[in-house]
């Protein structure tokens, strides 16, 4: 008896615990926020999250594919000369955010990093809202807390298209963008 009245209270704390510690889906598909995200040229962008959908102040009316990502990371890595593809081959009618969650990369080792992937001209944002808004993102798309990098998140006009977890071919969403974009 006294085994299993442990066991029902380990578990009732647990729970208890547990749906603290995180945005509900209905608090995530509710809440607006605000994120500010800094390039590593300097420019600053705004990200607005209402409910469900991410806005990007430089994205209206089009793509936005948001690269959650760590320098460490090989997958990560290996992605960045495809990011820089993609970004490309779309040009005006894309724009690629990574988004680093490291908090202490300085812009030239983030500079550096897409140099020696072979990335090309896409976005990286060094900035403290970052993790904030990788957190949102995970949240929103039922990833969780513990999501798996990279974690690529496409988005049209802030509405939630698809989002690809871990290594992923750039076939596969240079499909999805073109799909999106209607080429």
């Amino acid at each position: 008896m006294r085994f299993s009245t442990l066991i029902i209270s380990l578990v009732t704390v647990s729970l208890i615990f547990h749906g603290c510690g995180e945005e509900s889906s209905e608090e995530a598909m509710v809440s607006t926020a605000e994120f500010t995200l800094m390039d590593t040229q300097g420019k600053s962008y705004t990200v607005e999250k209402r409910g469900t959908n991410f806005t990007l102040d430089a994205g209206e009316d089009k793509v936005v594919l948001f690269d959650i990502f760590a320098t460490w990371c090989p997958p990560c890595q290996a992605e960045v000369k495809h990011l820089g593809n993609l970004q490309k081959k779309y040009g005006e009618d894309l724009i690629i955010m990574g988004i680093t969650i490291e908090e202490d990369k300085s812009n030239a080792e983030l500079e550096a990093f897409r140099e020696k992937y072979k990335g090309g001209e896409y976005l990286i944002s060094n900035k403290a809202d970052n993790q904030e808004l990788a957190r949102s993102i995970a949240s929103t798309i039922g990833v969780g807390q513990q999501f798996p990098i990279p974690l690529m998140v496409l988005y049209k006009n802030g509405e939630y298209v698809t989002h690809y977890a871990g290594a992923t071919q750039e076939e596969i969403i240079d499909h999805d963008i073109a799909q999106v974009l209607g080429k």
